[in-house]
């Protein structure tokens, strides 16, 4: 009964091992693809390519600002991103900000620091926290959700 109870303990264990790894692969391989993700956007967004911008954006998108409000309409986020940001403010993120939890049958949540540079003023806001719902969907990932704080 013994050697059994021990058998049993180095059998979960070894078990649970492999789980955990598992997970943690799992998890470093979604991280590395939200940060990739990420990274496009805000290259989109500091280079004013609007195609690839919108092309990330799902068309449920709500959007909650701190200082703007609520905006639920993807197009009209995406022209006042080009008429009010292009040329006109640059993303920074902070290094090593980033954390992503899976929310499994769903997709991931990004949560992050940033700062925006106002080239127009030569002035930089201070970090701020984002919050971004990440779902995917026939083998794409969408933003859904925005949370930006300033």
């Amino acid at each position: 009964m013994k050697q059994t109870a021990i058998c049993l303990f180095f059998v979960c264990s070894f078990i649970s091992t492999k789980l955990i790894a598992q997970t943690n692969s799992d998890n470093d391989s979604l991280y590395k693809t939200i940060v990739k993700l990420d990274s496009t956007l805000f290259d989109a967004y500091n280079n004013c390519n609007m195609e690839v911008y919108a092309s990330l954006f799902s068309e449920d998108l709500e959007f909650y600002h701190d200082k703007g409000g609520l905006s639920k309409s993807k197009t009209d986020m995406v022209e006042s991103v080009k008429k009010y940001v292009c040329n006109k403010v640059r993303r920074e993120l902070k290094p090593g900000s980033i954390e992503v939890s899976p929310v499994p049958g769903f997709g991931a949540i990004e949560l992050g620091k940033h700062r925006f540079h106002n080239i127009a003023e030569n002035s930089e806001s201070p970090y701020a926290n984002f919050v971004v719902v990440w779902k995917y969907s026939n083998n794409k990932w969408l933003i859904t959700r925005v949370i930006s704080l300033h």
